[in-house]
């Protein structure tokens, strides 16, 4: 099996046009375009063979379906460990918010606290998408069961001049006013997000939120700076 040729051959050619779009970091030539489902579909169907073996081995690849996909079968690894090492060799690799979102590996919930560490070294790094990385998974991992409020302080300070962390930080910050919203909320009444657009960007993607009540909402409209 050749997987470049089986990923050609799920090629969308109207959706490789939209999809050009929502990725502007990644040069057109690089996008195959195809459907997430269909992706996620083909990672299921050869995970565990041996050419997913040595293409997880192949680094680094051209297409961003090839990202992608390299995404889907990492988060597929189920020894936590392994997942873990797996992702830190690719993460250097990533290079746009598509791929760095779509590795979202399920057994790092179940092992939250050793997976802590990891986040906070993420978190200082000086890669882009290791950082937004690093923010999704506090904000999937950790908005829950043991959410504690100076995780938010870890956030802020990743604030910076970066369009792609800046608005993980909104979209983590959108999420805690939903799941968290007694404490998030005061990140709000006092002003901690130093940016102005990152501040409202959080403030808006919350009030997008059909999981906040009308009322909620109104309120958080006037913690518009």
């Amino acid at each position: 099996m050749n997987i470049q040729q089986e990923l050609f051959a799920l090629q969308d050619k109207d959706y490789k046009a939209f999809h050009q779009k929502l990725v502007p970091t990644v040069e057109n030539e690089r996008i195959i375009g195809i459907r997430t489902p269909e992706l996620r579909k083909f990672a299921k169907s050869i995970k565990a063979t041996n050419e997913a073996n040595e293409f997880l081995k192949a680094l680094p690849h051209y297409y961003l379906e090839e990202n992608n996909l390299h995404a889907f079968l990492i988060e597929q690894i189920k020894d936590f460990d392994t997942c873990l090492s797996e992702v830190e060799r690719f993460l250097p690799f990533v290079d746009n918010w598509a791929t760095c979102d779509s590795l979202k590996p399920a057994v790092f919930k179940k092992n939250r606290q050793k997976l802590l560490p990891k986040i906070k070294k993420w978190l200082k790094s000086n890669d882009t998408y290791a950082v937004r990385f690093a923010i999704v998974a506090l904000m999937n991992c950790f908005l829950d069961d043991d959410f504690e409020p100076y995780m938010y302080d870890l956030v802020i300070n990743a604030v910076c001049d970066e369009y792609y962390i800046n608005m993980a930080v909104a979209w983590y910050f959108s999420f805690a006013l939903i799941k968290q919203y007694d404490t998030a909320v005061k990140v709000f009444e006092q002003k901690r997000i130093a940016d102005k657009q990152t501040h409202n960007k959080s403030l808006q993607k919350a009030r997008e939120s059909f999981r906040i009540d009308k009322n909620t909402k109104e309120y958080l409209k006037t913690l518009k700076i």
